[in-house]
């Protein structure tokens, strides 16, 4: 009888199933060995050869500097990837040091950089957060679920470094910024209507793939504006999956660890902790009433409370699916398909339901986006208690209040759910 191999805790407590997925290192019981360098002395950046080998990265009694993070090659760690493992050195000349001059913004667990590779492929470099605690898990998990993906709507893994203490991934460059810059930020032109269809129906195909093509399913967990790039035509492509989590087809994950942006977190996976992916699509519908009404998904301007997007529309779907012009972006000038603002405003009411159950699956919604399928599809639109038409017992004053209670007891979850993880 052999030995049982000892158990090894998997990147985000994975629950794979063994017949469907390749494993993504060689080995569980050397995934987490001491890294070892190479057996000849590396350059350092200066093209001399280093007077002598380094210990490893663990066993040296302080971290080690940028110098010698220089020196060293890429972990011997297989991730059982066919993405190019990069040495430290070839992204720290890619991206010119990680210069400011090519910093891109901040991704789900580490800083952003633009970089070159010597053929002159743009990619984009995400640097791990110095001192996370989850930081190697998250990067194996990230490496690993980028890796077996391949679809139009998602950016795509070039490849990865992982040197002493330092991890990176570099991805696909997508050169038009996010959806957030777009339609928030300092963008010299208004995103107009057939841009926002574009990339409505976009992302919600990326998500598609994730959710219903990837055996087992790939719940993203932190979909928003910031997370979805768009290249030059304007295509989507769902981008950070630093926070992506396997799901076995039969089952939904409880966790204390509540992930995801306060404005697109699922109120259902606030209180339980009950992953599904219904979670993203709740968080793709918060995408949607952006598209539409050009607001953020959680306004602190007001000086009052956080007035969170979909509690503030819910009052007006039924309007807005009779072709009254209330949650419509001003910034539009009423320049849109009124058909397919029938159509996204039935998607963003459907996906945005309280109850997870009552939610649609992401290829409903890409099938009522295409106008290939009736709004009717998604349980006949907008169910009794979704939303309210206006009245004299209920005001927006009434509107705000629920709105605010809401949020306070959403808030108190998350409080106590986030310091747990402290």
């Amino acid at each position: 009888m052999q030995p049982q191999e000892p158990e090894v805790a998997l990147p985000f407590e994975f629950e794979l199933n063994q017949g469907h997925l390749p494993r993504p290192f060689l080995s569980r019981s050397n995934a987490f060995l001491p890294r070892r360098l190479p057996s000849s002395p590396p350059s350092s950046p200066d093209g001399s050869q280093s007077g002598g080998s380094l210990s490893p990265p663990s066993l040296l009694p302080h971290a080690p500097s940028r110098g010698e993070l220089l020196q060293l090659s890429s972990s011997s760690i297989a991730f059982g990837s066919s993405k190019s493992m990069f040495s430290y050195k070839e992204l720290w000349d890619g991206t010119d040091g990680f210069s400011d001059a090519n910093y891109l913004g901040k991704g789900g667990f580490g800083s952003v950089h633009k970089g070159i590779l010597p053929d002159g492929k743009e990619i984009a470099v995400k640097q791990l957060k110095a001192d996370s605690s989850q930081g190697e898990s998250e990067f194996k998990a990230e490496v690993e679920i980028i890796s077996r993906v391949h679809h139009k709507h998602l950016v795509s893994l070039v490849g990865y470094c992982s040197a002493g203490y330092e991890m990176l991934l570099a991805y696909e460059f997508v050169p038009n910024k996010t959806l957030e810059f777009h339609l928030h930020g300092k963008a010299q032109t208004i995103l107009d209507w057939s841009a926002r269809q574009l990339i409505a129906v976009g992302s919600a195909k990326g998500l598609e793939y994730l959710h219903e093509d990837c055996n087992p399913k790939i719940i993203h967990r932190d979909i928003k504006a910031a997370n979805i790039l768009l290249d030059s035509k304007f295509e989507a492509k769902v981008a950070d999956f630093g926070l992506a989590k396997d799901s076995p087809d039969s089952s939904t994950h409880v966790s204390t660890q509540v992930k995801g942006t306060f404005g697109y977190l699922d109120p259902e996976y606030a209180y339980t902790g009950r992953l599904t992916d219904k979670s993203d699509v709740y968080s793709y519908g918060v995408v949607l009433l952006e598209l539409i009404t050009g607001r953020v998904a959680i306004d602190k301007a007001n000086p009052h409370m956080d007035v969170n997007l979909v509690e503030w529309a819910r009052p007006f779907f039924m309007r807005a699916l009779k072709g009254k012009n209330d949650l419509v972006d001003p910034r539009l000038k009423k320049q849109f398909d009124r058909k397919e603002m029938t159509h996204m405003v039935a998607c963003a009411a459907a996906c945005t339901r309280q109850s997870a159950k009552d939610r649609p699956k992401m290829s409903q919604v890409v099938r009522v986006l295409e106008g290939a399928v009736p709004v009717e599809t998604l349980k006949a639109g907008v169910t009794r208690g979704h939303s309210r038409g206006y009245s004299r017992d209920y005001n927006s004053q009434q509107h705000r209040e629920e709105g605010m209670t809401k949020l306070k007891k959403i808030a108190s979850v998350l409080k106590g759910k986030w310091k747990s993880e402290q």
